[in-house]
């Protein structure tokens, strides 16, 4: 392993919870399981989210529903002066969340809240991001928003070449497109022989999310290898059989 081990230093921010209306102003299908959708309102002149992997509510009004169905997705992108939000909704099982995706048109409306806080990661000037589709918003951001000198390796499991994406960054990148059908997103064994192939050096930070049961065995798996902890975060990004089913930061 290589000796540089850079100190990673995480602040945690506070955000005061604020629900935003906003209106879809453009719709693009980005890739055959990738929908970007853009939003504006004026209420985004003050969003804030500093981190790659914020989270904000999206909340949908459901007919027949006394409550609204709320879902979490990582901003892709925002601009406060030009009041945008930009989302990217991964296509999958129809829940409310892709449901209303699919079917929005502009001049839609949707109520944001959020973020109700952030985890900003710096230090590390190499990365290892391991994720899945639902995973590509946090990649994207972290990758395009490092400067030249950093180093990243990047494990991304998708459904085939068409949902892969490019990236604008000066770091020095590598991708591993890993192809897997849909139906196996919840199957850890296509991501685990890449990993493998990893070196594992001691600057290295590792950053997972993925499906709850995917995402622990491949924070295990680097832990048996004796990659620390405190390099590392593991999240959930969504279960199986689970509607709304997350967990943030696996032990």
């Amino acid at each position: 392993m290589a000796n540089d081990q850079t100190p990673v230093t995480i602040e945690r921010i506070r955000h005061e919870l604020k629900r935003r209306p906003l209106t879809l102003l453009e719709k693009e299908e980005l890739t055959p399981h990738m929908l970007r959708l853009t939003f504006g309102g004026a209420d985004l002149a003050d969003f804030a989210s500093p981190g790659v992997d914020d989270h904000v509510k999206l909340i949908f009004p459901v007919k027949g529903e006394e409550a609204p169905v709320m879902r979490e997705y990582t901003p892709r992108s925002y601009d406060n002066d030009a009041q945008r939000l930009v989302l990217d909704f991964a296509v999958h099982e129809a829940g409310p969340a892709t449901a209303w995706a699919i079917a929005a048109q502009p001049g839609d409306e949707l109520t944001v809240g959020g973020p109700r806080g952030s985890q900003v990661v710096s230090g590390p000037q190499e990365w290892l991001l391991i994720g899945d589709e639902t995973a590509l918003p946090a990649i994207a951001r972290r990758i395009e928003g490092l400067d030249a000198g950093h180093k990243v390796t990047a494990l991304i499991a998708v459904p085939g070449a068409a949902d892969e994406q490019g990236f604008d960054t000066d770091a020095e990148v590598e991708i591993r497109w890993i192809h897997r059908p849909e139906d196996e997103a919840h199957l850890v064994d296509p991501i685990l022989p890449a990993l493998a192939e990893v070196e594992l050096t001691e600057g290295l930070y590792a950053w997972i999310a993925a499906e709850a049961t995917v995402a622990r065995a491949l924070r295990n798996a680097l832990e048996e290898r004796g990659h620390p902890l405190t390099r590392m975060k593991a999240a959930g990004y969504w279960t199986r059989g689970v509607a709304d089913g997350s967990d943030k930061s696996i032990a």
